[in-house]
């Protein structure tokens, strides 16, 4: 009986161990955006991004605090937070999606993989479907992902001001770059 259960308690574990060890995490993940027109180019970072990544599901998420947000230019920042992306109605920006084919990255095994990532971003109070390709990159037990997609600020209801649309590109080019670390269960 005690064998038995002493059997029980080891396969338990195993089993929770490759379960737990499927799940990637940060809160340093690094999210830029790029506004081009003839006039003006803006850009700004957010190095304190949160993203959850289930390798074995596929699931993926992120998280973004919109002031968090960092322009060269204080003022741009202030507009940007205060006019446009009514930060203090609208705190943060999500993800929450799915890898389509999460086997084609491999984490026990260094390498160059792609995936087809598909979901819903929400800026702005508004969701609307994404999909894209991420690379994700495994180097010494060590799994980092970068995408990169354009959006339309209008279909996020950001309205940009009659006085500064010259200046101000409707697209905008997000650019993501994430270094998981292993999620201790």
């Amino acid at each position: 009986m005690i064998r038995q259960a002493m059997l029980l308690l080891i396969l338990a574990t195993a089993t929770t161990g490759s379960i737990f060890g499927q799940r990637y995490f940060t809160r340093e993940g690094h999210i830029s955006f790029r506004s081009e027109t003839p006039i003006q180019t803006i850009e700004a970072h957010n190095r304190s991004v949160s993203s959850v990544w289930d390798k074995a599901s596929g699931r993926l998420e992120f998280a973004a605090n919109i002031k968090a947000f960092q322009f060269e230019n204080g003022l741009m920042q202030q507009h940007f937070n205060e006019n446009y992306m009514e930060s203090d109605k609208y705190p943060k920006a999500t993800f929450k999606g799915q890898l389509s084919n999460p086997s084609a990255v491999n984490t026990g095994k260094d390498g160059q993989y792609t995936a087809t990532v598909k979901g819903q971003l929400n800026i702005h109070g508004v969701s609307r479907d994404i999909q894209t390709n991420a690379s994700f990159q495994v180097q010494s037990g060590k799994t980092s992902a970068t995408a990169s997609f354009q959006i339309a600020l209008d279909d996020y209801g950001i309205d940009i001001p009659t006085i500064v649309r010259l200046n101000i590109s409707n697209t905008v080019t997000i650019k993501v770059n994430i270094a998981y670390q292993p999620m201790a269960e």
